[in-house]
This record gives structure tokens, sequence and C-alpha cells, in this order.
């Protein structure tokens, strides 16, 4: 399990752009209220002197430590409560002069003791979004906007589709580094590519790395990394295909089969099965159109390294566009 590192890395690092600018925010707002208030600038100077105090005090153990601690504490927030009038007289709130944190639980430093803060992981989970390949699919599919009604009850479709879903909701909520590998297959408009894109949202929420794509465009990738120019090469990145935690290819079976196709497909199921890094795969080609397809190799770890869902009913995108 693990946040997409490049993700991790850059967001890590914008933490600690934030950390650094709000301490240099609050230098400049003191050296500002230094300038117009020479009275604030001496109670300040007490302020570190009576820190000092404090921190002597805390650390003694002779007579009267106890006494003198109090006392220090006492004077520091005298001092405090003076500066904070000071301030406001000057038109300023009294922490005008502290680091204006964007997340003060955290203070932007993105973790809380050894735990990651709230505000961090929703930075993580917006991140792999975006980079999920998902793009708005992520935003307007989920389990709660898929909707039931568009299968007919008469024939059985809506109790096929209602497993479907519940079960697709365990799966999510339960998923880890050991689930299924799962195969949906079903004609277009079914509902496989909601599902998918429901299964991706909340596993990217529970702080996995998700990666969406077409069959046609992970080729597209391969074959750029292979034969493509220089920058076609940069920009490729077929790494990422195992090395995701979930790996969710759509529309197989439209890409052009080839010994080059065919190669890829089989090192990315094979690598990812071995390293158990669960893939789910979308086709609209029966079980009898994927054997005839592809070759027995590929085709061995598709019916006996997967679970198959049949996804039922008629052209419910079709449905849906006709409704509005």
């Amino acid at each position: 399990m693990g946040y997409n590192q490049e993700n991790y890395k850059r967001i890590r690092e914008e933490y600690r752009t934030k950390y650094l600018r709000a301490y240099e925010e609050a230098n400049r707002r003191m050296a500002e209220v230094h300038a117009k208030s020479p009275e604030i600038a001496a109670i300040d100077r007490e302020l570190s002197m009576a820190g000092a105090e404090i921190a002597l005090a805390v650390i003694g153990t002779g007579e009267g430590y106890k006494e003198k601690l109090a006392a220090a504490e006492q004077k520091n927030l005298a001092l405090q409560k003076k500066r904070g009038v000071l301030l406001q007289k000057l038109g300023y709130p009294a922490n005008y002069t502290l680091p204006p944190y964007e997340c003060p639980k955290c203070k932007d430093f993105g973790f809380v003791d050894t735990k990651m803060c709230d505000c961090m992981r929703r930075e993580l989970v917006m991140a792999a979004y975006e980079s999920s390949g998902l793009g708005e699919l992520m935003r307007t599919q989920s389990f709660a906007s898929f909707d039931l009604s568009f299968y007919s009850a008469e024939n059985g479709d809506r109790s096929r589709m209602q497993y479907n879903l519940d079960f697709l909701k365990r799966y999510a909520e339960d998923f880890d580094m050991q689930s299924d590998n799962l195969l949906f297959f079903g004609a277009t408009g079914l509902g496989k590519t909601h599902l998918s894109t429901s299964i991706a949202r909340r596993v990217i929420e529970r702080g996995y790395d998700v990666y969406y794509t077409s069959a046609i465009g992970m080729f597209s990738d391969f074959e750029h990394a292979r034969f493509g120019s220089g920058a076609e090469r940069a920009a490729a990145e077929p790494t990422r295909y195992i090395d995701c935690d979930l790996l969710i290819l759509d529309d197989l079976g439209t890409e052009v089969i080839n010994q080059f196709t065919t190669s890829c497909l089989y090192m990315i199921l094979n690598n990812r099965i071995n390293l158990k890094r669960p893939t789910i795969i979308n086709t609209n080609l029966t079980g009898k159109e994927l054997q005839a397809k592809y070759a027995d190799r590929i085709a061995s770890r598709l019916f006996g390294e997967f679970k198959p869902l049949q996804f039922v009913g008629v052209d419910v995108r079709r449905r849906k566009l006709m409704a509005k």
C-alpha cells in the first residue's frame, strides 16, 4: 500500500515550502510591527528572556524551582497580554506576528507527531484523483450515483446488477494487496466504467495508488517508450502500469492486436500477478471472443487469475441520454 510516490514527493516538498513561507511571513510582520512600535520590540526582547527563564526553571531541580517556574510563566503571560493590547491599538489582531499557517493542526508540517495530518491526506487524495487517469469521471461517478432503475427488474438484470454493485462496494471498502483481480465483461453502456470509477474513487480515498487507462492508451505508451523519439520516450511511463497498487484497464480488445501488444499485455498481467498487485479489466468481448483474440498464455491468466463479473441490461448509457 502506498500513495503515488511522485505525488507524495511533490506534496511533501510543497509542505516544506508552506512551512518556511509561514515563518518568513511571521518575520516580515514582526519587523513591520517593531518599526511602528519600539515598545513592542522591547517586550519581545523581554519575552525572549522570559522564555529562557522558563526553560531553566523547567530543568531545575534545586530548592524553590517550582516557585521560579511559576513566576517565570506569570511574567511571560503578563508580557504577552500587554503585547496583545499594544498590537490591537495599532490595528493588528493579537496573533498578527505568529506564523500564518494554512493548517493550525500540523502547522503546515503535514504530520502531527508521527501521524499524517488530515490536510496532507486530503492533498494526496486530490492529487491521486488527478493522476489516476479518470479526470472528470471521478467528480460525477460514484457508487451513490449508480442508478439501478435503468435495469429491468422483470428479466433479472436488476438483481444481477444489484449483486455486482454490492460486491464491488465491499471490494473497494476492503481493498488491499491481497484483493482479487476482476474481469468485467458485457456489452457497451452497461456500467462497467461507472463502477470501475467508483472503485477507484474509494480505493484512492483509502490511500492506495490507482491508475485507470484504456487498453489503446496503455499500448500507445508502450509504443512510444519502445519506438518513439526522445521526447516521446520520456513522456511515456510504462512502469506506472506495474508499480501502481490497482490498475484498471478499460476496453480491452479495442486495441490492434499484434505480436507487440500481445507481448506487452502478457508482461503486464504476469508481472502484476507475480507481484500480487490487483488488476481490474473491462471488456465488451465475451469469454469465447477473448479466447479467440488472445494467445493461450494470456487467456489462461484472464480466466484463471481473474474473478469474472457479468454486466447485463440494455445500453444504459444511451437510455440515460434519451431520458435527459
